[in-house]
């Protein structure tokens, strides 16, 4: 029999006491239990999302750049903006934005969705050297070189900058001279326009390996001959233009820049006092290309110059009517 024990004046059963404390420190004990695995399932799935998260980043990362691959330059420009939002100053990020911001430009045909395309490039490229803080292999300035080249004549002198910058770093593009020498063109140094452009003339100052992409500008292009002889004009050095010129109007496939190489060869002809050999350049383009203003008007200042006034008002006359605008063939006939 269990006694009962007196308390200050209160009765208690010593045995249901003791069985009372063992229930409390039981659930006590329970309740801990509960919160500290409760507390490790947290940190756990905490763990595992941000390790998810993680691989899931890398993977958008991934993807980002097999877009890039595959040329969807549209998807990666819209999903590299997307999480840019998220990550301002992330390298990649930006670098991938700024490439294919440059890509889309050159596919434009309204100017306006070329220039907004190409600030975005600029942007974007020297944000992400700032980043780097300039400890790069020359590819951003590459890319940003021509960007500002086709930005407009202004920014020239930008496009010399970062393009000298990624031939410094040993980035050795094969359009990289063809573009200094249209660079430096535009700045009229046509010292150093010549010095790059005969850079691009020779394929064995390319070192690194060509991809299926620049293939196709290993070699002298039509543009770059016209180019080059622009350069040697302005240095008066018409012989050299004039080797150019040739080579232009007997590789090229478009009537335009053989248009544009005749004209100029008809120039530099004129200008040697052989009246002869310039018309018979300006006949080939009225041949060659159909009728041209510029030709006619070109025609009618030899036959000026021959004493013949009827048949160079009649160039004249020809010029105007194909092309209205045509000041000079104007002026000539308002004399």
């Amino acid at each position: 029999m269990i006694k009962p024990v007196y308390l200050n004046n209160t009765m208690t059963n010593t045995y249901s006491r003791s069985g009372y404390e063992i229930q409390i420190h039981w659930k006590q004990t329970l309740y801990t239990a509960l919160i500290a695995i409760l507390i490790i399932a947290i940190i756990s799935l905490g763990f595992v999302f941000f390790k998810d998260w993680k691989k899931k980043l890398g993977n958008e990362k991934q993807d980002l750049a097999q877009l890039w691959e595959e040329a969807a330059y549209d998807k990666a420009f819209s999903i590299s903006g997307e999480m840019l939002n998220g990550k301002p100053m992330d390298h990649f990020l930006l670098t991938v934005r700024g490439f294919s911001a440059y890509q889309l430009a050159i596919a434009q045909i309204n100017n306006y969705d070329t220039q907004s395309y190409i600030d975005t490039c600029i942007w974007s490229l020297r944000k992400a050297l700032l980043v780097k803080n300039g400890a790069e292999d020359g590819r951003l300035q590459y890319v940003l070189g021509k960007a500002y080249y086709y930005k407009g004549f202004g920014y020239a002198d930008l496009a010399v900058k970062f393009l000298e910058e990624a031939r410094d770093a040993s980035y050795a593009a094969p359009d990289i001279p063809e573009y200094l020498g249209l660079a430096y063109a535009s700045l009229r140094d046509y010292r150093s326009s010549v010095a790059s452009f005969s850079l691009a003339l020779n394929p064995l100052e390319i070192s690194q390996p060509l991809s299926d992409d620049t293939k196709d500008v290993m070699y002298p292009s039509d543009l770059l001959f016209l180019a080059i002889a622009r350069s040697y004009i302005e240095l008066n050095e018409l012989e050299a233009a004039h080797a150019y010129l040739m080579r232009c109007v007997e590789t090229s496939r478009d009537s335009k820049r053989i248009m544009a190489a005749r004209l100029l060869v008809g120039e530099i002809l004129r200008k040697r006092g052989d009246t002869k050999g310039a018309e018979r350049q300006y006949a080939a383009i009225l041949t060659e290309g159909g009728e041209n203003a510029e030709a006619h008007y070109q025609l009618g200042e030899i036959y000026a110059a021959n004493n013949d006034p009827t048949r160079a008002r009649a160039e004249w006359r020809k010029a105007i009517r194909i092309d209205p605008a045509h000041k000079q063939a104007r002026i000539r006939l308002n004399m």
